[in-house]
Order: structure tokens, then sequence, then C-alpha cells
């Protein structure tokens, strides 16, 4: 399918992308929404990225970061994903020139027509002023105390068990030293995914996969793609990892629970899935599905994380023992940005929400917790209501 341009006998605009002289087609996001992939899949998908549009369906099989991300913006503005995901964005753009068709026309706006234009402005516009700030600047010796503290934490856990013996209380102590260090082995290798720790690419690489293959015992690899994709689209139902939970052991959120219900299946007893919750994921995953579940609402498609997400509330404590993950809305908005700023950029996303009538969510640990077992609760019973009458 080759699509003329939207606007004929218009004169064509220089590609500073391509080099003097070759000429860029205008386009509308009507024809944008024809090229995402209908047909064969292989063929045509086109997304926008700074109001240029790229033909992604030959290369997002060899995307670097996973034909599914990319393929997950098809039809739509990628920019702000572009900006989050990419460091060294000039070398990723020689390599997109091969993938430009066009752009979009002059009176076309420069995300899809659903959005909130003024909302998507002022969200550029803070993360040039962070930018400006410094905030996404690194700090290295953070990051030396957090490894520090792992190394220590687990040589405590075996010395405890070389001094004291095998007995019932040193187990008990050494197994607690033990799993905080796996916890915070796990918030650092989290960071280097991000690549949040040091400056150059290939040494946030290195040593997370050191970090979470030979501390963890698990693959960077399947991290960086699930994680990567859940970053791409937040709570998104087929397009987060995240949520594939549902349903095999849990059903999420209100609709999915209903409907779950009217069709008659059941892989598990939802209505008890508040209780197996804390015998199932919370032994072996604690705190990375309890923090997940606490600070995420389940939906089926969102235009805005805020309107999914919420914060915990900020204290020394629970800083540490969420890894700065109790600042969720703002992890999700700057993924790259270093943990340890993320209590400055705050009062300006809040600003930013308060602007536009965006309830910004923030609670306490305990309640953020205790909300877990209610949600789950809720979504068991109208499954089970859903099952049994409809």
């Amino acid at each position: 399918m080759a699509l003329q341009p939207a606007r004929e006998g218009k004169e064509a605009k220089k590609d500073p992308q391509s080099g003097a002289g070759s000429s860029m087609q205008l386009f509308t996001w009507e024809d944008i929404g024809l090229c995402t992939g209908q047909g064969h899949p292989q063929q045509e998908q086109w997304l926008v990225i700074d109001r240029k549009i790229y033909d992604i369906g030959q290369f997002y099989q060899r995307h670097p970061g996973g034909a599914q991300i990319i393929s997950h913006y098809a039809g739509q503005d990628a920019t702000d994903a572009f900006t989050a995901f990419h460091a060294n964005k000039a070398l990723v753009r020689k390599y997109m020139s091969s993938l430009l068709i066009g752009e979009l026309a002059q009176d076309q706006i420069s995300m899809e027509p659903s959005k909130n234009k003024l909302l998507v402005e002022d969200f550029r516009e803070l993360r040039a002023t962070i930018e400006r700030m410094g905030l996404l600047n690194l700090n290295g010796l953070f990051f030396f105390l957090i490894f520090l503290q792992i190394l220590l934490l687990e040589a405590a856990s075996w010395i405890t068990l070389w001094y004291f013996g095998t007995s019932l209380l040193p187990f008990l102590i050494s197994v607690v030293l033990l799993t905080t260090s796996l916890t915070q082995a796990g918030y650092l290798q989290h960071d280097l995914g991000h690549l949040s720790v040091f400056s150059k690419r290939k040494w946030n690489q290195v040593v997370h996969m050191f970090v979470i293959g030979q501390l963890m015992g698990m693959s960077a690899s399947w991290w960086k793609l699930t994680h990567v994709q859940h970053h791409a689209k937040p709570n998104c139902i087929c397009k987060d990892p995240d949520l594939s939970m549902h349903p095999i052991l849990f059903t999420l959120g209100k609709v999915l629970s209903v409907e779950l219900g009217m069709k008659k299946k059941k892989f598990m007893p939802y209505n008890h899935q508040h209780k197996y919750f804390f015998v199932t994921i919370l032994p072996f995953l604690f705190p990375v599905y309890f923090q997940y579940f606490a600070f995420h609402k389940t939906i089926q498609r969102k235009d805005w994380v805020l309107q999914a997400t919420c914060n915990v509330d900020q204290s020394l404590f629970n800083d540490w023992f969420t890894g700065h993950q109790n600042f969720q809305i703002e992890h999700h908005l700057f993924p790259t940005m270093p943990p340890y700023n993320y209590w400055k950029v705050a009062p300006l996303v809040k600003s930013l929400c308060a602007k536009h009538s965006i309830e910004y969510h923030c609670k306490p640990l305990l309640t953020a917790f205790a909300d877990v077992v209610h949600s789950l609760k809720d979504s068991g019973e109208l499954w089970l209501d859903a099952y049994l009458h409809k």
C-alpha cells in the first residue's frame, strides 16, 4: 500500500536527515491510521517522532529494544517514548533516516487527535526544565554505597550462620539479612537496567548482568524485555507483561473480572485471591510484585500514567524500603532519572497535575499495602458474582 501525499500540489519540504534535495511527503493522522499493520503485519507500520513519520514495518523485528515495544506505538506519536528510552538520540536518528517516509502536514497537530494537546506540550516543557536543572545527571557515589550495602548484608547473613550455627534464631536472622540484600540488589539492577547508574551505556549493561545474574540468579535479557515493555505501555492489557498474571493467578480490575466471570472461566478460586496472594506471590517475589500491586491500578487503556499509578509518602525508611519506587509517578514519567532525584521533581509534577485537574495519588505505605488486599478482594467478588449470576 503506497499512499499519495495528503496535500497534493503542495511544495515538498527538504529533509535534513536524508540530505539536501530529498523531499518529504506530507501526511495526515488519517493516513497514518491506515498504515498500522493492517493486512500483512510486516508490510507497513507507521509512527511519528517529532512530527516525522517513519515506516517500521520492515524494521521492527530488528529493533534493538525489542519488536513488541516499538510495534506498540504503530499509528501513534512516539516522541515521548523515544525521548525517554534513548540516551544518545543523535546516534539513533542516524539509523532512523532510512525509515523516514515523510512528515505531518502543517495543519496536523503533533500528537494523535485523541490526546490532550496542552497537557502533552506542558509535559514536554517540564522535561526540558528538569534537563536544565540537571536532574538527569548521575552520581556514582550513591550507587557505590548501595552496592556496598548489598555485599555487607549478604556477608552478614553467611557470617551469622557460620558463627552462631544453624539453630532456629540464627537461621531466621540470616534469612532476613539475605532477603534484604537480594531486595536491595533488585533495586540496584533495576536502576542499572534503566541506564541510571553510569553515563556509558556499556557499563550499565555489564554491571547489570553481574548484579541480576550473579547476585540474583536471573536473566538480564528477560528483565529488559519485559520491563521496558511495561514502561512503554504501563498497565495496558495485552501490552504490559506485568499484567500477565491475569487470569492465570489473579483476576485484576473491575471490567476484566466481570468479563472473565461472564465467560465462565476459572483458572483459580479468584474469590479467595486476597488470601492466597500471601502464600503465592508474596513470599517469593516480595517486595517487587507487592509494590506493583500497591502502586498500580489495572486499566485497559489510558493516555496518562497518573490515572493508573500512585505514590507512597516519602520518608527515609520508605525511600530505602522501596528503593525509591515509592515515587512511581515520577519514575514512569522519567524512567532514566536517577532515583535520588525523584523527590526534587515531584513538586513540579504535582503542579502540572493541578494545572490540568489531574489527581495526584499519594498514600501512606501501610495504606497502599492494605489497598492491595482490598483490591484483590473486590475483584474476586466481582468475578464470582458474574460467574454465578450473569
